[in-house]
């Protein structure tokens, strides 16, 4: 079982078993259409695609009409069909991949590990890491017979909007910031017209993560970065732009041994869609 990262040599092996979901993550915030078209161009052997807008993510607004942030999670039961629908089962190992350092395969190994399925893991150094063994890719469009993966214990857990103003009165946990350090200073308008950061958050930008050649850090390199941010895993509330690449610090924290630290889904376009929470600017 592959429960954080599989090298791109072991997946070559295990490619054609029909108890491997892949999964193709690939995606583009400025161009939602790159993924797909990416996808039809060339993918892995009987990958399928998940798309970050339409099946990763839920819908903008709850039913009270409250925006609830750019991607927020899914409803349970409609990522259970689109699962099903991929040929996901309770047994099934589940591999992600994209072709940016895994900033949006994270986002599916965090579901997953949301809805209790802990056989998933994360395609190190995602396309490029297969192309460089020399891996074919593939045009066609796999047909999979309907999976039965249900919805069991959650390994991951969240916290809300209510709870991170709670922590600016309390200050019991540490909130970490996955955006790069202009957005996190409230520097960059093109990508966050209000910007800056909750105030006491840390920056700790996702591709801190990665080695040069795409891949992860060592665990214990990881492990060195993020115990100088948070004391204890459990105190820390990671987010992002809009809760996608906080999943990539999530699965970092995985890797270095450091578990139980909480996702907030909605992270910052949810943050100020509201004016009446304060806002920091600055460096951390």
């Amino acid at each position: 079982m592959y429960t954080t990262l599989i090298s791109a040599a072991d997946l070559a092996e295990r490619i054609g078993d029909p108890n491997i979901v892949v999964v193709d993550c690939r995606h583009d915030l400025t161009n939602l259409a790159a993924g797909r078209e990416g996808y039809a161009i060339g993918h892995l052997p009987g990958a399928v695609f998940g798309d970050i807008e339409t099946q990763l993510s839920g819908a903008k607004r709850g039913a009270d009409g409250v925006f609830r942030g750019r991607h927020p999670l899914p409803e349970k039961e409609a990522l259970i069909e689109t699962l099903r629908g991929w040929g996901v089962n309770d047994d099934s190992q589940v591999v992600a991949y994209d072709a940016h350092g895994g900033m949006f395969a994270a986002r599916l190994w965090w579901l997953l590990r949301w809805l209790g399925h802990e056989a998933v893991a994360v395609l190190d150094g995602g396309m490029a890491a297969w192309q460089s063994l020399g891996q074919p890719l593939s045009t066609e469009a796999p047909a999979k017979p309907r999976g039965n993966i249900t919805v069991r214990a959650p390994f991951v857990p969240t916290v809300t909007v209510v709870d991170v103003m709670l922590n600016l009165q309390n200050g019991e946990r540490t909130v970490i910031d996955a955006r790069a350090a202009d957005r996190f200073r409230g520097e960059n308008e093109t990508i966050d017209p209000v910007g800056g950061h909750i105030p006491g958050a840390k920056n700790r930008f996702f591709k801190d993560n990665l080695q040069a050649d795409g891949r992860f850090k060592d665990a214990d390199a990881l492990r060195a970065d993020f115990t100088r941010l948070v004391e204890r895993p459990e105190q820390a509330i990671m987010q992002c732009g809009s809760g996608v690449t906080a999943c990539h610090n999530l699965l970092a924290m995985e890797i270095a041994g450091l578990p139980g630290a909480a996702l907030y889904p909605g992270s910052w376009s949810e943050w100020v869609s509201n004016p009446t929470r304060p806002i920091a600017t600055g460096p951390a």
